[in-house]
C-alpha cells in the first residue's frame, strides 16, 4: 500500500479511538471535537471495511480487527514519535531528552547503574527510564524495539537490528558457603542431585539450555523473575543456581556464597544495546549509543573478582 495516499492523522486517532473505546473520550485526548472525531473513525471503518467499534448498550466494544489492531497502532505511533523526534544536533550538557531502556534486574545492576551516573554528570537534563523487560521480546522484536531506545540483552535472543558491543561476563555456580555437600569444585552430578534456584525466563540464562542439551534436567525446587534474587534464594540452603560472575562480586551480594566454575563450558555472556534503524541518524540517540559504548569498555577493563578459585574475565 502507498502510504502517500493516506492521512497519517487518521492513525492517531485510531489508536486513540481503541484504547479510549469512546468518541468523546478519544477527540479530548488528542485535541478533536466529537463531530471531527467521529469524521475520523467513519474514514477509518470505510479503509478497514469493518466497523472497529460496534455499540453494546452504553459503551463501545472492539470488533476482532479493532482488537487486532490496537497494538500494532500504539506501535506505529511510538515509531513515529521517535522519528520526528530525531534531531541533527544534541548538547548533553544543556538539552533536555527522555531515553527509555528495556533491561533485566542483572543488567540495570551491573551496567545501566553506571550509565545513570555517567548521565548524571555529563547530561543533567536528561532522564533515564528502565523498563523490565517483556516476555514478549523474542516474538515481537520489531514492535518492542519500536517502542522503546533501545534493549539491553544478551547476545542469542534477538538478532537483524543495529547494536552496540558492551561488556562480557560469564556464568558461576552459587552454592551457600556452609553446604558442605559441594567440595572445592562442583561437578555434573552434584548439579544432578542438588535442588535448584532459577530464573524464570529461560531465554536470559542460555546455561539452562546447555544443561539440557547435556541430558541434565535440574531438581527447581523455587523460581523468581529476578536474577538479584537468586543469592538469597541459594543463601542459608542447600540449592545451587547459575548466575552471572559480575552479579556477585560485590560483598554484599557473595555474602555467605561461593561461586564456583560451571564443571561444563557454559555460554559466554556478551550484552549488547540493540536498537531500532529509526534512531541511527538520531544525534541524541548516537550520544546514548556511544556513551553505553564507552561506559561498557570502562566496565570490561576492570577485574572481576568473583568468588573463590574464579580467575578474572578474560581479555582480548
Amino acid at each position: 500500500m502507498n502510504i502517500a495516499n493516506l492521512d497519517l492523522n487518521l492513525l492517531v486517532a485510531l489508536r486513540s479511538l481503541l484504547e479510549e473505546r469512546n468518541v468523546t473520550r478519544a477527540g479530548e485526548r488528542i485535541g478533536l471535537s466529537q463531530p471531527a472525531t467521529s469524521a475520523a473513525l467513519a474514514r477509518l471503518r470505510r479503509h478497514f471495511s469493518d466497523e472497529l467499534l460496534v455499540r453494546r448498550g452504553n459503551r463501545y466494544e472492539l470488533t476482532p480487527l479493532g482488537h487486532a489492531l490496537r497494538v500494532p497502532a500504539a506501535n506505529a505511533c511510538s515509531v513515529m514519535e521517535r522519528l520526528f523526534s530525531s534531531r541533527a544536533h544534541f548538547h548533553p550538557d544543556t538539552e533536555q531528552r527522555d531515553f527509555t531502556l528495556l533491561a533485566s534486574d542483572y543488567a540495570i545492576a551491573v551496567f545501566g547503574s553506571r550509565l545513570s551516573r555517567v548521565l548524571h554528570a555529563e547530561a543533567p537534563g536528561v532522564r533515564l527510564h528502565f523498563r523490565q523487560m517483556p516476555e514478549t521480546i523474542v516474538d515481537a522484536t520489531e514492535s518492542v524495539l519500536g517502542s522503546v531506545d533501545g534493549v539491553l540483552i544478551l547476545h542469542g535472543v534477538i538478532s537483524g537490528y543495529p547494536t552496540v558491543e558492551l561488556y562480557r561476563d560469564e556464568w558461576v555456580c552459587l552454592v551457600d558457603a556452609g553446604n558442605d555437600s559441594v567440595g572445592e569444585t562442583i561437578t555434573m552430578d552434584d548439579l544432578a542431585r542438588l535442588p535448584w534456584a532459577v530464573y524464570r525466563r529461560p531465554y536470559d540464562a542460555p546455561g539452562t539450555h546447555q544443561l539440557a542439551m547435556l541430558g541434565l534436567d535440574p531438581h527447581v525446587e523455587v523460581s523468581a523473575h529476578s536474577f538479584r534474587l537468586l543469592p538469597d534464594l541459594v543463601r542459608g540452603t542447600r540449592r545451587v543456581a547459575l548466575a552471572q560472575r559480575r552479579l556477585v562480586e560485590h560483598p554484599a551480594e557473595s555474602a555467605g556464597l561461593r561461586a564456583l566454575p560451571c564443571p561444563f563450558p557454559a555460554a559466554p555472556i556478551q550484552e549488547a544495546l540493540w536498537w531500532h534503524p529509526v534512531h541511527r541518524h538520531d544525534a541524541a540517540h548516537m550520544w546514548l549509543r556511544e556513551t553505553a559504548a564507552r561506559v561498557a569498555a570502562e566496565l570490561d577493563r576492570e577485574p572481576v573478582a568473583g568468588g573463590p578459585g574464579i580467575a578474572p574475565v578474560p581479555h582480548p
